[in-house]
């Protein structure tokens, strides 16, 4: 899961994890924000028999951008589905790119969440520039597309539709398929991808 700070994919990102089928784990390689963690999620996660590994130092006060051997252990276990919780933009993804060799003999799908109320998402050319940017530097390739606009608890219907029109006009240009429209529960809205109702498990420091 990449995208920019605060577009949602942490949340995204542990709901996919738990409705996966079989042995999962979850990864947070977030070594750029400290403040949305999949580790606020541990205890639910584990709860819905999902591993957790994260980074060395989470949820402490100490801030240092580690990330943990086990990290490798992951492409050894072929019977387990892996979840990377990504940082935001193409700083966050560097992080990607140092298993990039692993990742060559894996199948794998990088989802890109868009959150049209972003600044620096909030058009088809900054959205496109910033999937760019992340390919680059986690050389990787984008392979699905998350609509996750949202304003907090001011989001409306209206506010989820602008960037569903926002993610498929991405779609159009690139090419590449919206997987899932990511909502909190009781927005109803349709779409003709899946659309994704999110349980809120992380919760802001302020």
């Amino acid at each position: 899961m990449t995208g920019h700070f605060g577009s949602g994919k942490t949340e995204f990102a542990i709901n996919l994890a738990m409705q996966q089928k079989g042995k999962t784990v979850i990864l947070d390689m977030d070594i750029v924000n400290p403040y949305y963690r999949t580790a606020d999620a541990s205890l639910e996660l584990e709860k819905h028999g999902v591993e957790v590994i994260l980074p060395l130092f989470a949820n402490t006060n100490v801030d240092i951008p580690t990330l943990p051997g086990e990290i490798l252990s992951v492409f050894a276990h072929k019977d387990k589905t892996a979840v990377f919780d990504i940082g935001g933009d193409e700083d966050g993804a560097i992080a990607l790119g140092r298993f990039h060799r692993f990742f060559k003999e894996e199948p794998y799908e990088m989802y890109f969440v868009i959150n049209e109320r972003r600044p620096l998402t909030d058009n088809k050319e900054a959205v496109i520039e910033m999937m760019h940017a992340v390919e680059g530097t986690s050389r990787l390739k984008i392979t699905h597309l998350v609509n996750c606009t949202h304003l907090g608890s001011d989001t409306t219907p209206e506010i989820v539709l602008k960037g569903q029109r926002l993610a498929e006009a991405v779609s159009l240009e690139t090419g590449i398929p919206i997987a899932y429209t990511a909502v909190k529960k009781g927005i109803n809205i349709a779409v003709n991808n899946p659309l994704m109702e999110l349980q809120l498990y992380i919760k802001a420091p302020f």
